[in-house]
């Protein structure tokens, strides 16, 4: 089989991270997608970050009906800093026949050499990384995929929701009514 990997901390999950799931499961004919919320995020300031119990269930709805997307709670139940190279080799051992790509974003790949290591990542997977506009760098063990911009993030919508503003077609309705009901991201 073939897997993608699309970790990240869904802070909350939104149609972006739909639209992207399902360009790269078509693009490279993956036969399902893991998505892996992280702990704690090694470049980002926890303090913004919703409980792994909240993001976890956002995921779960967001995908709910979909048997081709699973989600993996592997970094959450692990706790500390979540380095993706630990992350690969649990999974690797859980699906070892199997052939796995990790997702990234090209913002992401620009600081590649600087994850923890990297190298390593790379012997574990094969790197699927999605591009707005071709990068000129080529990578080895490294896919570039072109998909057109969604200007959609997680920021921009907790923006919005502590705004008061509506998040309607931004993020799965079962997502948004979840937000609401847990009055995650109002201030």
């Amino acid at each position: 089989m073939k897997i993608g990997i699309l970790g990240g901390s869904f802070n909350p999950p939104h149609i972006g991270h739909m639209i992207l799931a399902e360009f790269v499961k078509e693009y490279l004919n993956l036969d399902k997608i893991i998505f892996v919320p992280c702990n704690i995020p090694p470049h980002k300031r926890k303090s913004e970050i919703v409980s792994g119990k909240h993001r976890l269930k956002m995921l779960e709805l967001a995908l709910k009906g979909r048997k081709d997307y699973l989600v993996s709670d592997v970094e959450l139940k692990r706790g500390g800093i979540s380095y993706t190279v630990d992350t690969l080799k649990i999974l690797k051992k859980r699906y070892p026949k199997d052939k796995l790509f990790l997702i990234i974003g090209s913002d992401l790949y620009q600081n590649f050499s600087t994850w923890y290591k990297p190298e390593e990542i790379k012997k574990l997977v094969k790197l699927a990384v999605v591009v707005r506009t071709l990068l000129k760098r080529k990578g080895k063990n490294v896919i570039f995929l072109k998909m057109p911009k969604i200007e959609i993030s997680s920021s921009l919508i907790r923006e919005r929701l502590r705004k008061g503003l509506s998040v309607r077609w931004f993020v799965p309705e079962e997502v948004r009514k979840y937000i609401l009901r847990n009055k995650l991201y109002i201030n």
